[in-house]
């Protein structure tokens, strides 16, 4: 009897597969240079413009980095986020930006969930170029993403794509592809509004 083959990789979970990796590649190395910069500090040199303007670009890259691994990365079905963990790298990932994301679910949440919500903060923060206030609550697992702006530019013809539209999306905006994708994948189904002061997202 010939041994069992494993089931096939789905294009979902190589996309997965290829987010995780590219994200532990290059974690790695920007700690070391933000440790290199902390170094040349304390070496008697000071913080100078030229090294703070380096300290800030490591630190938004990193968070961005780690905000990215969770939005586009793999996730476990028994992995779970906790509420503080979540909070700080949304801190970060606002810091010093016009958009500010608060998280309003308390205690640990499945990875999966939290992914969902990381690619749905994606989405509509394409609809916020001048800032804005996103607010992530979830009520008898039922999540809802919630958007506040004295005015949106929302492209109607990718949030079609989260009702599951064919047409083509760029790098900046894979994340209207992913999100229904992995929502069909989690069992949950997507709705959504977007005003001209603001914008919603369930699922």
């Amino acid at each position: 009897m010939p041994p069992e083959t494993p089931d096939p990789v789905l294009p979902a979970d190589l996309v997965a597969l290829v987010g995780s990796r590219l994200c532990h590649d290059l974690i790695s190395p920007l700690g070391a240079i933000g440790n290199g910069v902390e170094l040349l500090a304390m070496s008697g040199a000071g913080m100078s413009p030229e090294l703070q303007l380096i300290a800030q670009s490591v630190a938004s890259a990193s968070a961005r980095l780690k905000f990215f691994r969770v939005a586009f990365g793999q996730a476990g079905a028994g992995q779970r986020l906790g509420q503080p963990e979540i909070a700080a790298l949304l801190a970060d990932v606002e810091s010093g930006g016009r958009l500010k994301i608060e998280w309003l679910a308390p205690g640990d949440q499945a990875r999966l969930a939290v992914k969902l919500c990381f690619l749905g903060v994606l989405c509509l923060e394409s609809a916020l170029p001048w800032g804005g206030t996103i607010r992530i609550q979830e009520t008898r697992g039922r999540w809802d993403l919630v958007a506040e702006a004295r005015r949106t530019k929302p492209d109607p013809a990718l949030w079609a794509q989260l009702e599951g539209g064919d047409g083509a999306v760029s790098p900046a905006q894979v994340q209207f592809a992913l999100l229904p994708l992995e929502a069909a994948r989690q069992g949950r189904r997507i709705a959504w509004d977007v005003a001209e002061t603001g914008a919603r997202i369930t699922f």
